[in-house]
C-alpha cells in the first residue's frame, strides 16, 4: 500500500532548485559552471532592510496573521507611488513569501484553475498539490509568448460561464521576460469579465521592468484582480521571505478563507523581517535609487545576451524586465538531430556536459512540449555587489559604459561567449558533414 496520494506517484521538486542544488555542490567541488539555471538576484539585499532588521533582531512574537499593520500601510503607499494603485491595508495579507499564499489561494479555490505556457514551473505542481487538474493555455513564441484573448476564450470555451475560474497570470513573465501593454491588458481584462475569471496577477519582477513602466493588469479589472508581490527579487531578498497579496473588496470571502488556512499552516511570517521590510518600503527614496541601478544593470546585460544569441540564430525575444529569456534553439535540431538528440532536456545535458552551462529546458518544467528547443535562461550569474557598486560610482546622471557587462559581469559575459560557441560548433559539425558527403 502506498504512503503518498495516487495523483502525486510522479511529484517532484520544483526543477530550478533541484538544479540549482547540484551545481552548487559542484562548484563548492572545484567546478567552473556557467550557471544560468536559477533566478536568484545577483545584488545584496538593500541596505536599508539590513539596518532595520539590525534594529529588529530581538522582535519574537506571534503577529497577526495577515502581518503587522505598520508593513500593510507600507505596502499600500508603496503600490500607489510606483503603481498608481489605491489599496487599504485591510486589503493585504503578508506571508513568508508569495509562494504559500499562492498556493493557499489554489487550495481554497473551489473553480477551475488556468495556467498560461510557458509559465513559472511551480504553479501546475501547487495546483495538483491541491487537487486541481488546471487547464494550460497554449502561447506562442510568435505571438511574444503572450497570452492572448482568442486563445483564453477558447480555453474556457467548453466550461460553465457562471461558474468562477482562477487564471494565473505572471506579469512581467517568467520565464520569457516579457510584459503587457495596457491595450493587451485590457482586452483580456474584457474576456475575463465576460467569462466569470479571477485573475492571480504575480507581479513579483514589476520594479524590474527595465523601463520602470510596468502596467497592471489591476488598473483594468480592479474587481477581479488579486495582485501577489514580495521582495525576493527587486529587494534581492529571496531567503528573507517576505510577500504579500492585496485583495479587492469584491473578493473578501477569497482573503477569508485564505486567512483562515494561514492561521492554520504559517501564522505569521517572521517578525523581525516584517518590521524590517515595513521601515525600508517606507523609505521610498532608497528604493527607488536602488530599484534604479538594478535594473539598468539588468537590462544591459539582457541586451547583450539577447543580441549574442540572436547573432549565432537563435531565436530569443527581448526581455522588458526581469532576470530571464526564453531562447529556442530550433535553429541546432537537425545538427542534434544527427547526435540522436531530440528532446530539449537531451540538448540540456549535452550543453552541460560540453560546455558546463547549466539551463533548465522548456518542458517540462515550464509546460513547454519535450521536443521544442526552448530553455530559460536566467543572466543573474554574475557578482551583482561589484556591478552595484560600479553603477553608484558612475551615478545615474550617465550611462552605464559600453564595456560594462564585459567587466563588471564578468561571469555572464563568460559564459554567453561559451554559448555562442557551442552553437556555432553544431552548426559548422553538419555543414562540414554535408561538404563531406
Amino acid at each position: 500500500m502506498s504512503l503518498v496520494r495516487e495523483d502525486l506517484h510522479d511529484y517532484c521538486p520544483v526543477s530550478n532548485h533541484a538544479v540549482n542544488d547540484k551545481i552548487v555542490q559542484l562548484t563548492k567541488a572545484g567546478k567552473n559552471v556557467y550557471h544560468f539555471a536559477f533566478g536568484q538576484s545577483p545584488f545584496p539585499v538593500i541596505e536599508e532592510a539590513v539596518e532595520a532588521l539590525k534594529d529588529n533582531a530581538e522582535q519574537n512574537d506571534y503577529l497577526p496573521v495577515s502581518g503587522i499593520s505598520k508593513l500593510r500601510n507600507a505596502i499600500c503607499d508603496f503600490h500607489c507611488h510606483f503603481d498608481d494603485l489605491h489599496f487599504l491595508p485591510e486589503q493585504v495579507i503578508v506571508a513568508p513569501g508569495s509562494k504559500e499564499l499562492i498556493f493557499l489561494l489554489i487550495s481554497v479555490f473551489g473553480g477551475d484553475i488556468l495556467i498560461p505556457s510557458p509559465s513559472w514551473t511551480t504553479y501546475k505542481p501547487q495546483s495538483v498539490l491541491a487537487g486541481h487538474k488546471p487547464i494550460i493555455v497554449e502561447n506562442a513564441m510568435e505571438e511574444g509568448w503572450k497570452l492572448v484573448p482568442e486563445k483564453l476564450t477558447k480555453a474556457v470555451k467548453h466550461l460553465e460561464k457562471k461558474k468562477v475560474k482562477l487564471l494565473i497570470f505572471c506579469n512581467p513573465d517568467n520565464p520569457s521576460g516579457i510584459d503587457y501593454t495596457n491595450d493587451q491588458l485590457k482586452s483580456l481584462s474584457l474576456v475575463c469579465q465576460e467569462n466569470n475569471i479571477i485573475v492571480l496577477s504575480d507581479e513579483i519582477y514589476a520594479r524590474l521592468h527595465f523601463k520602470g513602466e510596468h502596467n497592471s493588469i489591476a488598473k483594468f479589472y480592479p474587481e477581479g484582480t488579486i495582485l501577489s508581490s514580495g521582495l525576493s527579487k527587486w529587494a534581492s531578498a529571496g531567503g528573507w521571505r517576505i510577500g504579500y497579496h492585496i485583495y479587492p473588496p469584491e473578493l473578501m470571502e477569497l482573503l477569508s478563507a485564505v486567512s483562515s488556512a494561514a492561521s492554520n499552516t504559517y501564522s505569521c511570517a517572521p517578525a523581525p523581517m516584517q518590521y524590517a521590510v515595513s521601515e525600508m518600503m517606507s523609505n521610498i527614496p532608497a528604493c527607488d535609487e536602488y530599484i534604479q541601478h538594478s535594473t539598468r544593470i539588468l537590462k544591459a546585460v539582457s541586451e547583450f545576451c539577447v543580441g549574442e544569441l540572436q547573432s549565432a540564430g537563435v531565436k530569443v525575444i527581448a526581455s522588458a524586465a526581469a532576470y530571464c529569456i526564453f531562447p529556442n534553439f530550433e535553429i541546432l535540431r537537425e545538427p542534434l538531430k544527427k547526435r540522436h538528440i531530440t528532446t530539449c532536456e537531451d540538448m540540456c545535458t549535452a550543453l552541460f556536459e560540453e560546455a558546463n552551462v547549466a539551463v533548465i529546458a522548456g518542458g517540462p518544467a515550464f509546460l513547454r512540449p519535450l521536443d521544442e528547443l526552448t530553455t530559460r535562461l536566467c543572466y543573474v550569474n554574475f557578482n551583482g555587489k561589484l556591478a552595484l557598486n560600479e553603477s553608484r560610482r558612475i551615478g545615474l546622471s550617465f550611462p552605464l559604459p559600453d564595456k560594462f557587462v564585459e567587466n563588471f559581469c564578468c561571469q555572464t559575459f563568460e559564459g554567453i561567449k561559451v554559448i555562442v560557441k557551442w552553437v556555432k560548433a553544431q552548426l559548422e559539425e553538419t555543414r562540414f558533414c554535408n561538404v563531406s558527403i
